[in-house]
């Protein structure tokens, strides 16, 4: 006879959003693993059976860099520009025809367009060559995967702040990563430990990003105005100050009697059109901002408001200007940063660099803008968070090459 009093009762297991949102994540990354993998296969045999073998070129590149967009220009400008002093071959992909690589006159730089998404990964996936550049995550994560013919990946990252806030196992498959800060390689190392991830090389060379901004603003006049000039950039998102202060937020800028200037993240103009549309609609006396390089905005205004926006770090620590940063939550769930289970090194800088905005103290936001912008402390804070998230300051591209040229004769020898 079965003794029902000796089984141990079955419980419901509970797992955390987070853990879950975790869990959810690398099952997707699987599966579109596997997916981009049987893609790959077919490429591969096409070109196996293929009678047109010159489609495939044998030669290997002594260096190549990928840039998904145009956009990322302004991180490799510098460095391609080193390269040419140096007289080094350098070959260029680029995901974007229009990119400005185009239109310089290198003699040792080789651009060429590889199409975007797939018609880009086909060509990565078989690539030959000693070195590979890219701010591009998630290598070997999705569609790209890493050549067996390329023997060296390297990463540089396109921000000051975390490097922990790119999706998960974004940078965990590169062979390199040039950080712009040492504080960015102690949070590689913790993942690569919680991972059991064997060690990157690693070396913080800066900025070539800020760099390149850098130089462009000490080649223009300094702006002056008879009136704060207010910019309201927000990113976009369900968390974004335009949706969660909306109209409210607006109304208290407009009572400051200050230039205001509002210019929404571009995805907005897709992803939240509606919201945005009745905001311009019920605004029009506003001034609304959709230039295509946020350059002049950003030395024209005085003081910046924004919530969880890279351009935070552009605007306090490249144009030297104080900022406000709103109180908006952030998921971490999706981010590495989950795996640290500690506050992100961005939320402990802030408070250097400007006041936050709450709800509750909407309505104090003048007195809030002139604090920040007469406050020396904030001058001292931006100080202390450039030394720590901006290293080699106007020299990054140099140690970047360096770091290149040695690390490519290290591996043909």
């Amino acid at each position: 006879m079965i003794d029902i009093n000796s089984f141990v009762p079955i419980t419901k297991a509970y797992i955390d959003p987070g853990t879950g949102s975790m869990l959810f994540t690398v099952l997707i990354g699987l599966i579109s693993a596997g997916i981009y993998a049987f893609r790959g296969l077919l490429i591969k045999l096409r070109y196996s059976f293929s009678k047109d073998k010159t489609k495939i070129n044998d030669d290997v590149l002594p260096y190549v860099i990928y840039a998904e967009s145009k956009r990322y220009w302004n991180s490799f400008k510098s460095i391609c520009d080193e390269f040419e002093k140096r007289n080094i071959d350098v070959t260029y992909y680029t995901s974007s025809k229009d990119d400005p690589v185009f239109n310089q006159e290198y003699k040792h730089i080789k651009p060429e367009c590889i199409g975007e998404s797939n018609s880009a990964f086909a060509k990565l996936n078989m690539l030959k060559a000693n070195i590979v550049l890219s701010t591009t995550p998630s290598l070997d994560v999705y569609q790209w995967k890493r050549s067996k013919n390329v023997k060296y990946y390297v990463h540089i990252p396109h921000m000051a702040n975390d490097i922990t806030t790119y999706r998960m196992f974004g940078i965990d498959y590169y062979d390199a990563i040039l950080t712009s800060n040492e504080f960015q390689i102690e949070q590689v190392r913790k993942l690569e430990e919680l991972r059991n991830l064997p060690p990157k090389d690693m070396k913080a060379v800066g900025l070539t990003y800020f760099d390149e901004m850098k130089k462009r603003l000490d080649s223009v006049p300094k702006v002056n105005n008879d009136i704060p000039v207010v910019l309201l950039a927000p990113s976009w998102g369900p968390s974004s100050i335009l949706n969660k202060y909306g109209s409210k937020i607006i109304d208290s800028l407009k009572e400051t009697g200050y230039q205001i200037v509002v210019r929404p993240h571009p995805q907005s103009y897709t992803s939240e059109k509606d919201m945005l549309d009745n905001l311009m609609k019920k605004y029009p006396n506003i001034e609304w901002n959709k230039d295509n390089d946020n350059f002049d905005i950003l030395n024209k205004a005085d003081i910046l408001i924004s919530d969880f926006s890279g351009v935070i770090f552009d605007f306090s620590l490249v144009f030297d200007k104080p900022v406000i940063y709103a109180d908006t939550s952030f998921d971490y769930s999706i981010y590495d940063a989950y795996w640290l289970k500690e506050g992100l090194w961005t939320f402990k800088a802030l408070p250097e660099l400007g006041e936050q905005l709450k709800e509750d103290n909407l309505f104090e936001i003048k007195s809030i803008i002139d604090n920040c912008l007469n406050d020396n402390k904030y001058q001292l804070g931006r100080n202390k968070i450039r030394n720590e998230a901006w290293f080699n300051i106007r020299s990054s591209a140099k140690e970047i090459v360096d770091y290149l040229e040695n690390k490519e004769e290290e591996l043909t020898k």
